[in-house]
């Protein structure tokens, strides 16, 4: 398979990393990769990012940005095969693309998302994925990637998303990394105390993709506390499409570590996250994360020390347990001097080094 690299330097210290997103939003993907660049361009590498045309120039100060004009998936990763990479040695996508040396799959495996979006929403969720182009170009392109062998390599952000990407496309596994997320842990840490006065508790749920993060059962478990909880939705979806007295929708917030503060739980009920970005962010605050086995994060964390991991996102008797268990402040002071203990093991600094790592692996064979 023809490979990205060009212009190689002669040693690791000097390759140009090339890193692809299509799309801009204010997600933890976009979130991730903005930390990554940063932390890449501050070991001296060049970057530089080939993305869509609504990607802010002031989002990326750390290298050029190569702008393509496609708006669909396909699209994108045709016009993506037509650019020149003169100005990279290795290419690095965080997007499904036909073909490039390093694919991260932040975004885990679609046909696992698809399989189990199926096994929560029944029947009609199954079928109407043969009709959505969306589905079909996310899996047409997994397919070049994993099955066609067209990515070299392949990070993966937990060992949930390994596991899926060599049982369900048959990719060797050993040409796949684990890296784990990383956050920058001084943004994140909460030297204070939690609120232990207060009546109501505070449960934060943050993130797009509201059904997919099982943000409808999170609800119905904090309603289940008879309006001893309040829930906090941060992030992007469709409010009309839920209705709770006990539920505050606060959009699209940037200063995420003062709502991390204000919080006494994190709860992410989620149906499929690859590793969720949020819930390091919330161990690194220091607070106990409710969340599921169909999150890789769920991999770092001891349940009932940490915080809690359940089987089923439907089972609201177990999430409403849980928010139980954790609205003890006895139990979340210690949760607290447990997490950020754990959390420090995560910082970006560290996923940028086995990043790079595996770039330079790819740029040498």
């Amino acid at each position: 398979m023809p490979s990205f690299n060009c212009q190689s330097g002669s040693g690791p210290n000097e390759l140009t990393i090339g890193f692809v997103r299509r799309g801009y939003s204010s997600g933890g993907a976009e979130a991730y990769l903005k930390r990554l660049g940063a932390g890449v361009a501050a070991t001296g590498r060049g970057v530089v990012l080939f993305t869509a045309g609504d990607w802010p120039a002031e989002e990326w100060s750390f290298g050029p940005i190569v702008q393509l004009k496609a708006k669909s998936a396909i699209a994108f990763a045709d016009e993506l095969e037509k650019v020149s990479r003169e100005k990279c040695d290795v290419l690095l996508s965080l997007e499904r693309v036909w073909r490039c040396d390093v694919y991260r799959a932040g975004d885990g495996v679609h046909r696992a998302w698809l399989q189990r979006r199926a096994e929560i929403g029944g029947r009609f969720q199954k079928f109407s994925r043969f009709f959505n182009r969306k589905h079909s170009a996310a899996l047409d392109l997994e397919e070049s990637l994993f099955a066609n062998r067209r990515a070299r390599r392949v990070i993966a952000n937990s060992q949930m998303v390994k596991e899926e990407i060599a049982s369900f496309h048959g990719y060797p596994a050993d040409r796949i990394d684990v890296v784990y997320n990383g956050v920058p842990l001084e943004s994140f840490r909460n030297e204070g105390e939690p609120a232990t006065t207060r009546d109501e508790i505070v449960v934060l749920f943050a993130g797009s993709g509201w059904e997919r993060k099982g943000l409808q059962f999170a609800i119905e478990a904090v309603e289940a506390q008879k309006g001893k909880m309040k829930l906090l939705v941060a992030g992007r979806g469709e409010t009309g499409k839920f209705s709770s007295s006990q539920t505050e929708f606060l959009g699209v917030v940037r200063d995420m570590p003062s709502l991390y503060r204000a919080a006494d739980i994190f709860l992410l009920p989620t149906i499929y996250d690859p590793f969720s970005n949020a819930c390091l962010e919330a161990l690194a605050a220091g607070l106990p994360v409710i969340t599921t086995k169909a999150n890789g994060f769920s991999e770092i964390i001891e349940n009932g020390r940490h915080g809690t991991v359940i089987d089923d996102p439907r089972n609201v008797s177990a999430l409403r347990a849980a928010l139980q268990f954790w609205s003890d402040p006895a139990r979340r002071q210690q949760a607290m001097t447990d997490n950020r203990a754990l959390a420090a093991q995560f910082d970006i600094s560290r996923n940028v080094s086995e990043t790079l790592q595996v770039l330079s692996i790819s740029a040498a064979t």
